[in-house]
């Protein structure tokens, strides 16, 4: 998505769709607002109506009018964000449902996020409208919240504070209301930070509601339904965190012995290089040791639980010789091209004489691997059996690592098919 580069504070963006008498009322006391927080601002109108009255409301309250020839609430509201100034962009609606007052709310929790949402359903919210449409709401919320682990309440709130360059990465497609729905769920593919605020939400002041509740629902339907293939897919950053809890019996078990094993080797030591950690649970149970990935979306997810995070690559790692007590690499081996001799000796450069090695691959040597991943194969096409394209034994990595002067220590199995090796680097 493009947008202009940031020159003010904040942005105030608008959608608009015959909406002359609210803004009317509401643009004047939204100005007055602004004013009090001592920062430089715009306000946007996108005007999906006919312009005489909206924009003559619009500029003489001195926002900025664009007409928006494209009917549809998303294309309003992204045109909107693309045109603002501002490095934070505030969005609202036009009927007065969203009060003023709160603007500086959702200022003040800027630094908490990158999206603040102004919610009905966390604790201290409410919403005061129409029974019907408070359940149809809620029953949204909890389906996209269950089927696609979006820890987010109140996903389909306007009222919301963004930081404009998370635009830079999305790009969002609908160019209806589910448009809100779709930039939460980019944005937290992305590594960023959602927070809610309690909001009590009133309900639209003059006119109608643009939204049909019929279509509204079947429009969410067919964007949860393009989004669970992506949600559920080992692209999505924190595929390896929910996987650690999966509904799926076999994933959960092979998750969680990965970690126990891991844990048991590594934990004794304070100085600990994860290589490859991508979103697991291990380094956040491992709360002084160094991530590293490639990925930097997987670790901007992993910014909740660990401070220390580099993006790098596993065959020239950022760090000094000898600078770590333990070094784990696990799931990376399989994953790289030809001789993987490099990776390995990186990871030994950055451990320390007598440290320890922790390496974990699937081991092609047993029956056992090769016939999960070919049934992986079939079941999930295009997932991580087709991303393994250097094949392991047991024997290979012992000698490897017998060969660059190691002890190999210990060897633990997860179902007789995928290895973690223990080894000891050389004393000096």
């Amino acid at each position: 998505m493009q947008c202009k580069s940031a020159t003010l504070d904040l942005s105030v963006v608008i959608p608009s769709m015959n909406e002359a008498e609210n803004l009317r009322d509401l643009l004047p006391r939204l100005v007055e607002h602004l004013n009090t927080l001592k920062i430089s601002w715009e306000v946007l109108v996108v005007d999906a109506g006919p312009p005489a009255s909206t924009q003559a409301v619009a500029e003489n309250a001195g926002a900025k009018y664009i007409l928006e020839e494209q009917r549809g609430y998303g294309r309003a509201l992204l045109r909107g964000i693309s045109e603002a100034a501002g490095e934070y962009v505030l969005t609202m609606d036009a009927d007065q449902s969203h009060p003023v007052q709160f603007v500086r709310r959702l200022w003040n929790a800027r630094g908490q996020g990158d999206i603040i949402i102004a919610s009905r359903y966390v604790e201290g919210g409410h919403a005061d409208q129409p029974r019907i449409r408070y359940w149809l709401s809620r029953v949204l919320n909890w389906f996209f919240s269950t089927g696609l682990s979006l820890p987010v309440k109140d996903k389909t709130s306007g009222y919301r504070l963004y930081r404009k360059s998370l635009f830079s990465h999305i790009d969002p497609v609908h160019v209806n209301f589910v448009v809100l729905m779709e930039i939460l769920l980019k944005a937290y593919g992305n590594g960023k930070r959602i927070v809610e605020v309690p909001f009590y939400y009133h309900p639209r002041i003059e006119g109608q509601s643009n939204a049909r509740v019929i279509q509204f629902g079947l429009d969410y339907l067919r964007l949860f339904k393009a989004m669970w293939a992506e949600r559920n897919s080992i692209r999505f950053p924190d595929y390896d965190w929910r996987a650690h809890d999966s509904r799926i019996w076999v994933q959960r078990y092979w998750q969680r012995k990965r970690h126990r094993i891991i844990l048991r080797h590594a934990a004794p030591f304070h100085s600990i290089c994860d290589v490859g950690c991508g979103s697991s649970h291990i380094l956040s149970d491992l709360p002084h040791a160094v991530g590293v990935d490639l990925r930097h979306d997987k670790l901007a997810f992993m910014r909740r639980t660990n401070d220390w995070l580099v993006q790098g690559d596993g065959m020239r790692l950022p760090f000094a010789g000898s600078a770590f007590d333990c070094v784990i690499s696990s799931q990376v081996l399989e994953h790289i091209p030809g001789e993987a001799g490099r990776h390995l000796d990186e990871l030994l450069r950055i451990l320390r004489p007598g440290g320890r090695l922790v390496l974990g691959t699937p081991d092609y040597g047993t029956w056992q691997w090769p016939a999960i991943e070919w049934l992986y194969g079939k079941l999930a096409p295009g997932a991580y059996a087709d991303e393994h394209v250097n094949p392991y034994t047991r024997a290979k990595i012992e000698e490897a690592l017998r060969t660059r002067g190691c002890q190999v220590e210990d060897a633990d199995y997860i179902l007789g098919a995928e290895l973690i090796v223990t080894a000891r680097k050389a004393s000096a």
